[in-house]
């Protein structure tokens, strides 16, 4: 069926700030669906509040609205707009929750508008508990035993009925919120109050846990003609009683047999099929039974999802895509095959490789966390590799997670307690998968580890391999090494920093240059969906070491964009929406773009954002071997965030240029003791400081600066390690532990401007001329981190000389540092004078935000700016705002209830919003201005 010629406009829910169970996949989902429907000739609008994503980006659709996510909002549109259909599918739960409130209160109906790529009493069925269970029972799916409970007597009675151990699941909830396991009675009362507590209906399912059984997950699509397609088997590492999102996963499955998953298919397809007729997207889960193969449903989402966007990018199929083809009535053999373009989108992927998905958490940030994984999700972000074989993408992913490793152990970072090992075995946290090679290292038997974490052995047989391998390594040195035991080590992923770490005595650029010598170098095979079936046309790669290459460089003069890898709390989405900016830009500009990143929830890592996309992780020896085959201009290191930024030093040594400010002006802005000699020079204020490499030294110079004194590391992001101290006794304990966090690093020791404002600009230098991109006050003083800070734009209540010397010293500073592109700079502001914090010469969080309130393309410009191709004087800049806009931290404390809510210098939200206001006497301002002057009283 052709395309439905009635649907002209059509408004997509977004899903709002970045939270733990619900983050930038629905970023990458909504853009990539508005951008598939633009195609088509319709109008799109978009309502979403989260200003730091590319979905809200005017390249994405008509029409933007960054309002809060209400029905009320929605009706707004609807009017305004003349909205022929919503699609409510992009926007995680949010969207469907507001999708089905809308339905019970009439709107849609009463406006004329259809809802596509979702039965809205789908939603109802699989969201209501108790009607999916039923419904399952009435196609003939097994689930787990389990009753419905409204009440705490009901759900008692429930409890006795089924025995322990026990789930309990609330309905309408993300992320596992306010579920979790009981495996006794004692704990059971106080489990299913906060169930019932965190459930919007006061419902939720008691059913019987299936600990130990294996958990999968099926990616479907359907059309108008129930057509069916599974775009993508995954499998769980970890087994159930973990929530997905904090499961390592593998695709595709790795241990299902071939008439499990024939059956698994068959019983997906009778799922989707019974909870409506939409065309669409689906994600169905199940549990395995590891001794028989019985299967159990545990839920389907009709929507896309968080394995959505992985299945995305583990095939090169664009789910989002086809589905919102699907939604305005194409069937999917009318649709191209967005890779090959020769063939239909009605096909199932085939991967001639595996992908595996490490979670990343941030428990650093949650002091007192339990940190125990379960039925809660916790994890903050994901990384996704790439690799032939399982163990190979693996120790990818191992190196993609930015937590100083530098694959799955063999880099001296390995514990050595046996209690510890087993403990964290049987209680699984964010590093039970380098526990599992710790205990292998010190020879605990694989079955013994099976039996503690009941994972497959298939998967603790690989990982026992590195082991083998580690041991047989060590009878080499590094120049009697046989070339093909090298390129075996090379195959199963091991870095050359691991492999420096096991000979011993040699560095990582001696191990390079021994297998450069040797011929031992990477290949880059192509993502093609079809294992080579067809020719593909789209230049999406990975690495691995083989003998043919099948990324063939252009003779096109090239910039590479750094990514900023996974998601994590002080370094977010608003990241990616920078570097999304940075190609586009440098493909206006006549480059080929060529982005590097690992995160598979992004619009960066959409095959389509750049010329040539390398799914690879961030990591020195990946990119190193990148730039030698392709040879680039230049490398963009502003937009990445602290994660790119931290390769500006090697990229400098090995003679590589930096696009934009140079390596030398970043680290004046990043050592302290070089940016204070600098403020003194252009008689700048700023905080007395000083430096120091232990304790004895951090109290010597505290006692110089005068306590309060802030205490920090260099070269971080997010305020990781901070702390405000008032005595010799806290400050050595705080040292202590940074060092110890943070090996190697230098601890900054300012005084503390007590009971000061905290401000902040954002500017853009072309080398000459500054402009000053916004300046902003905070609600919160000076000590709260800026990211969890309420910020006004433009200020409120500075006077006229404050304002004026942020913009004297921001321009000042610019030119001393000879920056070109992005600047943010950080004040304190104290009895109406201005002290600089700290200086960043690169992408902050808080310019898109500006971006967004001003309507100004300033990611876009300072891009071209720093590629060489445009001045300042090149633009005109026009600012669109009516009134204030304020950026509204957001967090997700909801997972972390032992946790204490205090803030401090340690940022700890997980995304952000965006409100207008069109003046002062707003009731939502007053309030938070009554919140600043109760902050500065104290």
């Amino acid at each position: 069926m052709p395309k439905d010629t009635s649907i002209r406009s059509v408004l997509i829910i977004g899903s709002g700030p970045i939270i733990i169970g619900q983050a930038c996949e629905f970023d990458y989902s909504g853009s990539q669906a508005a951008l598939s429907l633009k195609e088509e000739g319709i109008e799109v609008s978009i309502i979403n509040s989260n200003p730091a994503t590319i979905m809200t980006d005017k390249i994405i659709a008509d029409h933007v609205y960054l309002r809060p996510l209400t029905v009320d909002s929605i009706e707004q549109i609807l009017i305004e707009r003349k909205i022929d259909a919503v699609l409510p599918t992009m926007g995680g739960q949010t969207a469907l929750n507001l999708c089905k409130e809308a339905e019970e209160r009439g709107v849609w109906e009463k406006h004329g508008v259809r809802v596509i790529g979702v039965d809205v009493a789908a939603i109802e069925k699989t969201e209501n508990r108790e009607c999916f269970r039923q419904l399952m029972v009435d196609i003939g799916v097994g689930v787990a035993p389990s009753k419905i409970a409204n009440s705490f007597l009901e759900g008692k009675e429930a409890a006795q009925e089924i025995g322990y151990p026990l789930v309990i699941r609330p309905s309408y909830t993300l992320g596992g919120s306010g579920g979790g396991f009981v495996h006794k009675k004692e704990e059971f009362d106080a489990a299913l109050k906060r169930g019932l507590e965190a459930s919007p209906t006061h419902e939720v399912l008691v059913e019987k846990a299936v600990l130990g059984w294996k958990e999968y997950e099926l990616e479907l699509l359907r059309d108008s003609n129930d057509n069916v397609i599974i775009i993508c088997s995954i499998e769980n590492f970890d087994p159930m009683g973990i929530h997905t999102g904090d499961s390592i996963t593998v695709a595709p499955a790795m241990t299902l047999s071939d008439t499990c998953y024939q059956e698994m298919r068959n019983q997906a397809i009778k799922m989707m099929r019974a909870i409506g007729t939409f065309a669409g997207g689906c994600n169905v889960q199940f549990s395995v039974n590891p001794d028989n193969d019985d299967i159990i449903a545990i839920e389907i989402n009709p929507r896309v999802s968080r394995s959505s966007a992985l299945a995305s990018k583990a095939t090169g199929y664009p789910i989002a895509k086809i589905a919102s083809k699907l939604a305005i009535g194409y069937n999917l053999d009318e649709i191209e095959n967005q890779i090959t373009k020769t063939t239909s989108a009605y096909f199932e992927p085939t991967l001639d490789y595996v992908i595996v998905k490490i979670p990343r958490w941030n428990f650093d940030k949650f002091k007192g966390a339990n940190m125990e994984l379960g039925l809660q999700m916790k994890s903050v972000g994901e990384v996704m590799a790439i690799g032939r074989s399982f163990i190979e993408a693996l120790q990818k992913a191992c190196q993609s997670l930015e937590i100083g490793r530098a694959g799955l152990g063999a880099d001296g970072k390995h514990n050595r307690s046996i209690e510890e090992i087993m403990h964290g075995l049987e209680h699984p946290s964010w590093n039970r998968l380098f526990l599992i090679k710790d205990a292998m290292s010190m020879g605990v038997p694989l079955e013994s580890i099976r039996k503690v974490t009941r994972i497959d052995k298939w998967f603790l047989s690989q990982i026992q391999e590195l082991v083998q391998l580690e041991t047989e390594l060590k009878r080499y040195s590094l120049n009697n090494l046989p070339k093909e035991f090298f390129f075996t080590l090379k195959q199963k992923g091991f870095s050359d920093i691991q492999i420096a770490y096991l000979l011993g005595n040699v560095t990582e650029d001696e191990v390079y240059d021994r297998r450069k010598s040797l011929g031992i170098k990477r290949v880059y095979k192509m993502v093609d969906t079809c294992a080579a079936e067809f020719a593909a046309k789209t230049p999406y790669y990975y690495s691995t070491f083989e003998d043919e290459n099948e990324s063939i460089p252009s003779d096109k003069k090239k910039i590479i964009v750094l990514g900023s890898g996974p998601n994590r709390i002080g370094q977010g989405i608003e990241f990616d929406y920078s570097c999304v900016h940075g190609l586009l830009a440098a493909k206006e500009s006549g480059f080929e773009s060529i982005m590097i990143n690992c995160n598979p929830e992004t619009v960066s890592t959409d095959f389509n954002m750049a010329d040539k996309l390398y799914f690879e992780p961030v990591f020195w020896e990946h990119v190193r071997e990148i730039i030698e085959l392709e040879n680039p201009v230049g490398v963009i290191v502003q937009l990445g965030g602290q994660t790119a930024l931290k390769m500006a030093e090697k990229l400098h040594e090995i003679g590589v240029k930096i696009i934009g400010t140079s390596y030398n002006d970043m680290d004046i802005a990043e050592d302290r003791g070089r940016f204070s000699d600098l403020l003194k020079e252009l008689e700048i204020p700023y905080p007395k400081y000083g430096v120091a490499e232990n304790a004895e030294e951090a109290i010597v110079v505290a006692n110089e600066v005068g306590y309060p004194v802030l205490v920090r590391p260099s070269y971080v992001l997010g305020g990781q390690g901070m702390s405000i101290v008032i005595n010799d006794e806290d400050l050595e304990k705080a040292v202590v532990k940074l060092l110890g966090d943070l090996p190697g690093n230098r601890v900054l020791i300012d005084h503390f401007l007590d009971r000061a404002e905290e401000t902040e600009s954002d500017s853009i230098c072309d080398g000459e001329d500054v402009h000053i991109v916004g300046l902003m006050e905070h609600i919160e003083p000076a000590g709260i981190h800026s990211g969890d800070s309420f910020a006004v734009l433009p200020p409120f209540s500075l006077s006229a000389k404050v304002m004026e010397s942020m913009e004297t010293y921001s321009k000042k500073i610019a030119r001393a540092l000879n920056v070109i592109g992005l600047l943010n700079i950080q004040f304190a502001v104290k009895d109406e004078q201005v002290y600089v914090i700290e200086a960043n010469p690169r992408a902050s969080r808080t310019v898109p935000f500006i971006a967004k309130a001003y309507d100004v393309p300033y990611i876009n410009i300072a891009a071209k700016i720093m590629l060489g191709v445009a001045k300042l004087k090149d633009f005109t800049i026009e600012r669109k705002l009516e009134g204030y806009a304020i950026k509204e931290p957001v967090f997700s404390y909801d997972k972390f209830p032992e946790v204490p809510k205090e803030l401090g210098p340690e940022m700890k939200s997980t995304g952000e919003s965006i409100r207008f206001i069109k003046d002062l006497e707003d009731p939502y301002f007053r309030k938070l201005y009554k919140d600043k002057s109760m902050y500065l009283s104290k």
